[in-house]
């Protein structure tokens, strides 16, 4: 990336978090003088945070346009022009793991939903069941940019198969697997893989990248749903056999 181009990127995006943090503290303070009416001190601390997750996201957004979306698409286009195109699935599954391993969104949903179960669900096993599902739409869907396989084979045995889990699946279960799809396309998963799988389709010269580079967020949002409820379907299994077994002693 060169200095001019840096200097357009730095900013454009200085301009787009000002024009997301904005509306959002002009709102707080017409709240504060005709709602709320907290102490100066509240006030300040509120500005003073907004400020800094202004600033924190404007670097975290300069970092991923100057690192990981040209790291991916470079990842890409060297996996792409590998002639064995079975590889694509262990290198998408190795990928999605360790992207969505160091996303913070899925970090916090673990936490909130560990504290909100009181313990009960663990957040190890949400953050592993997040994890794993993300793997295996990576690894899926780089090999269905290898093979050239129609998005549709994926999403719609997917989302009929998660329809079909939800009748058999605890409500604390569906709520969470709902919102483990959102949280997995956050900002660095999605940025990542996103310019990975472009990267792949660009690399193989006969592909559209618009119909076989994009596609991946999406089956990265399903595949989290169907592992979470995976995950209650087998904890409420063993809850039934930790029960059936006091009943017998």
């Amino acid at each position: 990336m060169t200095e001019i181009t840096l200097l357009e990127e730095t900013g454009s995006l200085a301009w787009s978090v000002m024009m997301a943090v904005l509306p959002l503290a002009v709102l707080f303070m017409m709240f504060q003088i005709f709602m709320l009416g907290l102490p100066r001190r509240d006030v300040r601390n509120i500005l003073i945070g907004t400020l800094l997750a202004a600033a924190g996201l404007f670097l975290f957004l300069l970092g991923v346009t100057i690192s990981f979306i040209p790291f991916g698409r470079a990842v890409g286009e060297a996996l792409g022009a590998l002639s064995q195109k079975w590889l694509l699935l262990p290198a998408g599954l190795l990928l999605g793991f360790v992207t969505t391993w160091g996303e913070p969104a899925v970090r916090i949903l673990a936490d909130q939903v560990d504290e909100a179960s009181n313990g009960s669900i663990d957040r190890g096993l949400v953050l592993y069941a997040i994890c794993i599902g993300v793997a295996v739409s990576g690894g899926l869907g780089l090999l269905r940019v290898g093979y050239e396989i129609p998005l549709l084979y994926l999403l719609v045995p997917g989302y009929v198969l998660a329809i079909a889990i939800l009748w058999f699946s605890d409500r604390r279960f569906i709520a969470i697997a709902t919102d483990a799809g959102g949280v997995a396309t956050g900002p660095l998963a999605n940025t990542f893989l996103l310019a990975l799988a472009l990267g792949v389709s660009s690399s193989m010269g006969n592909q559209d990248p618009i119909i076989h580079g994009l596609g991946l967020v999406a089956l990265v949002a399903l595949a989290p749903i169907l592992s979470v409820l995976i995950l209650g379907l087998l904890l409420r299994r063993k809850e039934l056999h930790q029960q059936s077994d006091k009943g017998a002693m």
